[in-house]
């Protein structure tokens, strides 16, 4: 072999597998982030309102079943016994660190003792605290003012290195003054403050397509309440007439990071035996 054929042929081989490596690079590169929802991986929560009337009998108790029944993350709410069901608040992180869940967020009176709510789930790690509720306004000038409000509160979370967030009910889907009270409150808060939590069973009883609303604001619902429509209360999940695979699916392509199931009412059923079954189609979920 002369040595222009053989240089030839090394430089054939070089670019060669530059080629091929460069196909490697570019396919890896187009890689989509795992999701959260995919079958055994799938990471979800629950909103602690669901057992309600369970917990305050046995909070413990019933979170090792909670666990159990596969959730890793947690929603709090403020009930009889505080946030933390009657414990400190590292003493509930080390607890549910014994079970391998996480509390991320947690409903609460925002408007009283807010800088010692934030202090304390700040200490163990929480992402949010949020508003559950407002009701319905006589004007979009009181949406405003809740707004106002929301940046404020979401001052004091930043200080803590958390965020503040709000979630929906039906009423601010409903037009007031001729604009939805969302859109109000979503474009006067400031993206770097306060985030939403999405009930996309409250927009759909709205009439609304949770869809739309992921793509209007992509990357500001970054928690949402995955709760099933059945007639006129909430079954368990898969029961009823929500198309979550496909909803969840554009949820998570808009920056949606944290899928919170909640059980208002419970068909039939007990609460713990509803809030498994809604673990288990999580479980089976694959978008």
């Amino acid at each position: 072999m002369n040595y222009k054929r053989r240089d030839f042929l090394k430089v054939a081989a070089t670019a060669a597998s530059g080629v091929a490596l460069t196909g490697v690079l570019g396919q890896l590169a187009g890689c989509k982030p795992a999701s959260k929802l995919n079958g055994n991986n799938n990471t979800f929560g629950l909103q602690l309102y669901s057992l309600r009337d369970d917990l305050p009998k046995d909070p413990q108790g019933v979170l090792r079943q909670v666990a159990s029944f596969g959730y890793k993350q947690l929603e709090g709410f403020e009930g009889s016994k505080g946030i933390y069901w009657g414990m400190k608040n590292t003493e509930f992180k080390s607890f549910l660190d014994g079970l391998g869940m996480q509390m991320v967020s947690s409903h609460c009176n925002y408007k009283q003792d807010l800088e010692r709510k934030a202090d304390e789930a700040a200490a163990i790690g929480m992402k949010y605290l949020m508003c559950p509720y407002l009701g319905p306004q006589k004007s979009l000038d009181a949406f405003k003012k809740a707004a106002d409000d929301f940046n404020k509160a979401g001052e004091i979370c930043k200080q803590r290195g958390m965020k503040f967030a709000y979630h929906n009910h039906d009423y601010s889907f409903k037009l007031v003054e001729g604009q939805y009270p969302q859109d109000v409150m979503m474009q006067n808060t400031d993206k770097d403050l306060v985030d939403y939590e999405l009930d996309m069973y409250w927009v759909v009883a709205a009439g609304h397509d949770p869809i739309t609303w992921f793509r209007k604001y992509p990357n500001r619902f970054r928690l949402g309440h995955v709760k099933e429509q059945k007639g006129k209360e909430t079954g368990t999940l898969g029961t009823g007439t929500i198309n979550y695979p496909v909803i969840l699916k554009e949820a998570e392509k808009n920056g949606m990071q944290y899928f919170i199931v909640e059980q208002e009412q419970y068909a039939g059923t007990t609460p713990l035996k509803a809030v498994k079954d809604d673990a288990d189609y999580m479980k089976r979920l694959k978008i």
